[in-house]
């Protein structure tokens, strides 16, 4: 390829290329190729199933251990989980589940009685999630579409407490 050849891809090809990467969509057209793009582009993961909220105050559910059997992962865990559903409007896909914790410490036995011990923490499990910012184009009528990560809890875990001296102490490199 001579440069007579590269000077016209470069000013005819890229201009027509980029111009599709960043092209504004009205607002009917948004969701569909938003959803078009991310089943292309990036693998899902699948959701859990949606549960209907009883309510906005949890505790711990230390009772529930007195049942069996408890069919759920997020019921059996030392740290167990509910599922909320949480609605962003200018991303794509705008409603996701994510995972909230219900302990601050963790479910443990002690002298054959459930408690929760704060000897440890609760903490999320997290995963990046891939979604698309919807973000006004310069005519301020139509939208572009930008991929953004997005750190979604998919489950909690029981661990130790971080001490002040473990947060103040590099950690080892792996080889």
């Amino acid at each position: 390829m001579d440069l007579k050849q590269v000077l016209i891809f470069v000013l005819f090809i890229l201009p027509a290329w980029t111009s599709k990467m960043f092209r504004c969509y009205s607002d009917t057209e948004l969701k569909e190729v938003a959803n078009r793009k991310l089943r292309r582009h990036y693998i899902q993961a699948t959701e859990p199933a949606r549960t209907p909220a009883a309510g906005s105050n949890y505790s711990c559910p230390l009772d529930l251990y007195k049942t069996f059997p408890l069919l759920e992962q997020r019921d059996r865990s030392l740290s167990p989980w509910r599922y909320v559903t949480l609605i962003k409007e200018d991303h794509f896909p705008s409603e996701y589940v994510t995972a909230q914790c219900l302990c601050s410490g963790c479910i443990q036995l002690k002298n054959n009685k459930m408690i929760e011990d704060d000897d440890y923490n609760s903490a999320p499990i997290v995963q990046n999630k891939v979604f698309y910012k919807k973000k006004l184009c310069d005519d301020k009528k139509t939208y572009r579409l930008s991929p953004v990560n997005v750190e979604v809890a998919v489950g909690c875990t029981c661990v130790r407490p971080q001490s002040s001296l473990e947060k103040n102490t590099p950690r080892p490199a792996f080889a």
